[in-house]
């Protein structure tokens, strides 16, 4: 699988690596249940086809994803990079989550994670949300202290805008953003992607396939039975008028990917690594089957044909709404 490096820093990321927000099962912002012996055969299973990083968070599920990435890559660390995050916490018998960036609490979680995950030291250490704003700084501080003390290798942002990055990088070097990015939220093309290539700042796009929409298997049924813990169902992406427009859009994006021998799910995350401002992006998987199918995306390089008839019918969808 290719790689390409990951900003300024020396980690050299296959261009997709695997998401673990869903196998943290049922939370406040969780996707329903899951099996956590499903969650580890697909981690596995990814690391097998040549995936090399995993991206997780002490939020999802409240600790269950760390936990369960822990069990799956014992024997294996040396074949990942690790990222995790922070700034999203609870309390001890509460499943309530809340924002925090308070220097002592991003120490607290930072052991926390490394208890979890079985590991001596976080490769990407990301905030996850930069929520509350003016505690940003104090935060990035914290990460850039665990650094020197050799606890984390290198320091991300998830989320951020670019004023925010620029607060941050003025106290410690930015290795990576993480934001939201697929063919239905494409407002970070405007500052935030020129911003990280002007700045050597590696971009680690979340979402590509929009949590399903975008792979094809998604219909307005689907979207009416989806579990009451699924974070899906408030979505506007997947309520009226927005379903009937983006369904009609994936349908549209069909004859696109098969003349092309591949699914659209691979060509969602085609799509995303098309600009060479995106390191890679991160590809969620709840079962084998799903990163079996996803993970040869990121070898794909769409036709400059196919991405301007993309473009097009990306217009249209957008005309759709306005």
């Amino acid at each position: 699988m290719q790689t390409r490096k990951l900003g300024y820093s020396d980690l050299s990321l296959t261009t997709v690596g695997l998401g673990t927000w869903a196998i943290g099962g049922e939370w406040q912002w969780g996707w329903g249940p899951q099996n956590d012996a499903e969650s580890i055969a697909a981690i596995q299973r990814a690391i097998d086809l040549g995936i090399n990083w995993i991206d997780t968070a002490p939020a999802y599920g409240l600790g269950r994803s760390e936990e369960i990435v822990g069990q799956a890559i014992a024997g294996r660390r040396d074949q990942l990079t690790i990222a995790t995050k922070c700034g999203m916490v609870w309390d001890e018998g509460s499943t309530t989550v809340y924002r925090r960036l308070k220097a002592a609490s991003v120490r607290r979680e930072a052991e926390a994670s490394l208890r979890r995950l079985k590991i001596d030291a976080i490769d990407l250490y990301q905030i996850h949300w930069p929520n509350p704003d003016e505690d940003i700084e104090e935060a990035w501080e914290a990460i850039a202290d665990l650094i020197a003390k050799g606890k984390v290798r290198y320091a991300g942002a998830s989320n951020f805008s670019v004023a925010q990055l620029k607060r941050v990088q003025a106290i410690h070097p930015v290795a990576s953003l993480q934001p939201p990015y697929s063919m239905l939220r494409r407002d970070v093309e405007q500052e935030l992607l020129p911003y990280c290539a002007a700045n050597d700042i590696g971009v680690v796009a979340y979402s590509p396939m929009q949590a399903g929409l975008l792979t094809g298997k998604f219909s307005k049924e689907r979207a009416a039975s989806l579990a009451d813990g699924d974070w899906r169902k408030q979505n506007p992406l997947f309520q009226e008028p927005q379903l009937s427009v983006n369904l009609a859009l994936v349908e549209k994006l069909r004859p696109i990917a098969e003349r092309n021998g591949r699914t659209l799910a691979q060509l969602a995350i085609a799509w995303v690594l098309r600009r060479p401002e995106v390191t890679a992006a991160i590809v969620g998987a709840r079962r084998p089957s799903q990163i079996e199918e996803t993970a040869s995306a990121g070898d794909w390089t769409l036709s400059q044909e196919d991405i301007a008839e993309i473009g097009a019918l990306l217009e249209e969808r957008d005309k759709a709404l306005a």
